[in-house]
């Protein structure tokens, strides 16, 4: 088992600001309940999770400090200072888990399936990326950015299960690309004209971005290919949040 950061410090000055005036995307409520407690209840019926450590603004914590089996601790201004001051509260000599809180379509299941596949590999990061079919299959309508590689073309998911010992050493690396990770072509200018090139003909493999991610971070990095394309909606404009109510009222 492992212990498991949401990240919800982050300020509801995005896309949604126009219909909801809740202090973060998190507390956004959806069907009468917040979008992060969706995350949380997935989190706390995974069989593979133990503590539960939410890392908010004031405004998120209060309404949790309650409740036994979740930790709360103070946000910091980036998602990556946050994610610092989360491992405070964890077992720092285990991987651990790290959860937007802006996914409330995410299920127990998901998360034990990337977890599974996780436990038998040695890295420091894992990533899970989502084939473009089966999340247009399950969510159509939802527009997100893809990456075309060798292999197919993926998005990204919104978990990561991380070496809290490799944080610091690559904390601002991270930062950038946290930055950049909505802009492909912003994100391969950063790697190198080399991947830059593969990456506009089409010729890279997954392999090869794993290796060049993983040199550029100082870190062993491995993507792994989900079949639940919940870990990668994020709800961060309207259409999102529509779509996550119709699905989340059946």
């Amino acid at each position: 088992m492992v212990d498991a950061i949401v990240l919800a410090g982050s300020a509801n000055n995005g896309g949604l600001r126009d219909i909801s005036n809740a202090a973060t995307e998190g507390l956004i409520e959806i069907n009468n309940k917040l979008m992060v407690e969706y995350v949380l209840d997935a989190l706390l019926a995974s069989k593979n999770i133990n503590r539960v450590v939410l890392v908010g603004l004031p405004e998120v914590n209060q309404l949790f400090q309650g409740r036994s089996e979740i930790v709360t601790a103070p946000a910091g201004v980036t998602p990556i200072k946050s994610l610092i001051n989360g491992l405070e509260y964890v077992d720092s000599s285990k991987m651990v888990l790290v959860v937007t809180d802006d996914i409330p379509l995410i299920s127990p299941e998901a998360i034990d399936y990337f977890l599974e596949q996780c436990r038998d590999r040695q890295a420091d990061l894992f990533y899970p990326i989502i084939e473009q079919k089966l999340h247009e299959e399950k969510y159509p309508g939802s527009v997100r950015t893809y990456v075309k590689l060798k292999e197919g073309t993926f998005t990204g998911g919104n978990i990561f299960l991380i070496n809290p010992e490799a944080v610091p050493r690559c904390a601002d690396k991270v930062e950038e690309f946290v930055r950049l990770r909505k802009k492909p072509f912003d994100l391969c200018r950063l790697v190198g004209f080399t991947f830059l090139l593969k990456f506009l003909l089409r010729m890279l493999s997954l392999k090869e971005t794993e290796t060049r991610v993983s040199s550029l971070l100082g870190i062993t990095g491995y993507a792994v290919v989900c079949p639940y394309p919940e870990v990668g909606f994020d709800v961060d404009k309207p259409s999102d949040l529509e779509l996550a109510r119709q699905h989340l009222a059946g």
